[in-house]
């Protein structure tokens, strides 16, 4: 294998050239100030500028630095969560409205994607869910059922049908949503960067926040290389804190993804996997994703690390897997590896909290970040517009510390290594 373990890995390397962006020197004020180079501020920094508003985002790093780099690459609608549960989590009023407005995300994206060209390799074929097992797939028919009750377009196939999308027999059927699709994570927020900029707004990457004060003329932020006096401050920060936020991964739960890139696939195998252009993952405890890019690689990806003594595990796993699911491919160089941390609530669900006079943050997409986080990007922008959070489909929380989040950590990881050595062994 051609050792390639960076941090963004194919992503990298097939997105276009990053925004030419340089560091925050001096002083600036603006009337928003947005914290994260994301999805979440990326699109509130867009639809603020849109909407005439003076908008200054600082990236800590790089745009698309975090997730928004490391990203699976799927357009899913809605959380992992059943429709039901998030209802039984955040009541009627909240629940409903958080699934439509998720629900309905996809529509955003590929609407972003087309009125800005952005060029991410966007194709809007639908995901296939995977049934690992019986049991699978009957929670499959029991998620079919919730959603059509919500008129969503999405259809439970049979495992011969699903065989066909998929390509392979390796699993009892499949959900088919077609609202969903794939994108080139990475690309997709160069694009969002780029059309943010060209709609008037300032963005600066090398600039983390080290210290924010708040006082009679607004707020204060501080970074090494200047200092940003702001009427308002979205913080668009997840699974990456850092310096003035570091304290807040203390109220996520660990959650590390990994991928792996094939080498272009040959053509004949290429035609036969996932045909018709929709992404997959199945419904496994330690899930699995699978989807090509533009120029025929097949992407696997499970739960876990490459760094820190997980490389050559999950590596073996990644190559077991791609032979039991697509053995018509045979034997093919695993090119390029990288992980990411997913921002994971104890419940699985988004918070909303103003944290300040101005000061407001949604946080923590449990593994969904495209769609929700240029969603509710959007909607933190018209929440700065007109100070009302009826637009948002979430209650007002307080962030919470989670109890023991480091053991939480240490169960995931070990659990996926334990899982990843023992399956095509001794587990199916």
């Amino acid at each position: 294998m051609t050792d390639k373990r960076l941090s963004h890995g194919l992503l990298a390397h097939t997105a276009p050239p990053h925004p030419g962006l340089e560091p925050l020197q001096g002083e600036a004020e603006t009337d928003v100030a947005v914290i994260g180079g994301g999805y979440t501020g990326l699109s509130a920094a867009l639809h603020l500028a849109k909407a005439g508003v003076d908008a200054l985002l600082l990236e800590a790093r790089e745009i698309g630095f975090g997730g928004a780099g490391r990203n699976a690459g799927l357009v899913n609608a809605g959380l992992w969560l059943m429709p039901e549960d998030v209802i039984k989590a955040l009541g009627s009023d909240y629940g409903e409205r958080l699934l439509k407005a998720l629900g309905d995300s996809p529509d955003l994206v590929y609407s972003l994607v087309s009125e800005h060209d952005i060029e991410c390799e966007a194709v809007r074929k639908g995901t296939l869910h995977c049934a690992h097992s019986p049991a699978g797939y009957r929670a499959l028919a029991k998620r079919e059922e919730q959603w059509l009750a919500r008129k969503a377009p999405v259809s439970l196939l049979s495992r011969d049908d699903a065989a066909a999308m998929i390509g392979s027999r390796a699993f009892y059927g499949a959900l088919w949503d077609k609202r969903a699709g794939t994108i080139q994570p990475l690309a997709y927020a160069y694009g969002l960067a780029r059309a943010a900029m060209a709609a008037g707004a300032r963005l600066y990457i090398g600039s983390p926040v080290t210290k924010l004060e708040h006082g009679a003329d607004g707020w204060r932020l501080s970074t090494p290389g200047g200092m940003v006096r702001a009427k308002t401050v979205i913080l668009a920060v997840h699974g990456y804190c850092d310096y003035a936020f570091g304290e807040k991964i203390n109220a996520l739960v660990p959650f590390n993804f990994f991928q792996f890139a094939t080498a272009p696939l040959p053509e004949k195998a290429r035609e036969t996997i996932l045909p018709g252009g929709q992404g997959a993952w199945d419904t496994n405890l330690i899930l699995s994703s699978f989807r090509m890019d533009q120029a025929g690689r097949l992407i696997v990806g499970s739960v876990g690390q490459v760094e820190n003594n997980g490389f050559n595990l999950h590596q073996s796993w990644a190559r077991r897997t791609i032979n039991k699911v697509f053995p018509q491919i045979g034997p093919i160089e695993l090119e390029h590896a990288w992980n990411g941390r997913i921002a994971m609530t104890v419940d699985h669900i988004p918070r909303f909290h103003i944290l300040g006079p101005d000061f407001v943050t949604v946080t923590s997409y449990n593994g969904r970040g495209i769609g929700p986080g240029s969603v509710f990007g959007k909607l933190l922008a018209k929440y700065m517009l007109d100070g009302s959070e009826k637009d948002i489909p979430l209650p007002v929380s307080k962030p919470k510390n989670v109890p023991a989040r480091g053991m939480r950590g240490l169960f995931y990881e070990a659990g996926a290594r334990i899982y990843h050595f023992l399956q095509g062994r001794i587990l199916p």
